[in-house]
């Protein structure tokens, strides 16, 4: 008798790598790894609090490549440096395309709040070391590695 497949849930977990730090992602379609890769991002930089008196703004990103993991790097890549540039985070980004050669995320920037935030990692970059979106049972699994 065929079981079906259960859907993976969205999540992330961290994983040391050399002198890096990894982030693995599993979700049930591309579209929905962006949320826990952008949640496993900030993981590795610290608890990150977003500024209540600050209004946030929107950002939207439009990318386009050759495969879907470099597209989910560079959107990463863009999340860091509006992080470092600005000071701000992204919360709840919506996925309007992921496509093989294209990715659209909306979503609302906030401020940092620089007294409840607490730092644990200086992110230098989100490399190519590893990168992959591999098809696993009832989903996708994402692997990014950063430089720390």
């Amino acid at each position: 008798m065929m079981t079906k497949t259960q859907r993976v849930k969205p999540s992330y977990e961290l994983f040391d790598h050399t002198a890096d730090m990894g982030i693995r992602v599993t979700a049930p379609t591309m579209a929905e790894l962006v949320r826990p890769a952008s949640e496993g991002l900030y993981a590795v930089i610290g608890q990150l609090a977003p500024d209540a008196a600050e209004p946030a703004r929107p950002v939207n990103w439009r990318l386009t490549g050759a495969e879907p993991a470099v597209l989910l790097r560079d959107y990463l890549a863009e999340l860091l440096m509006l992080f470092e540039r600005d000071h701000r985070i992204v919360r709840e980004p919506v996925v309007a395309e992921f496509a093989p050669d294209r990715l659209a995320v909306e979503a609302q920037a906030f401020k940092l709040d620089q007294v409840r935030s607490v730092y644990q990692h200086e992110v230098k970059a989100v490399t190519y070391h590893a990168l992959e979106i591999a098809v696993i049972p009832g989903g996708y699994r994402a692997t990014i590695i950063v430089d720390i």
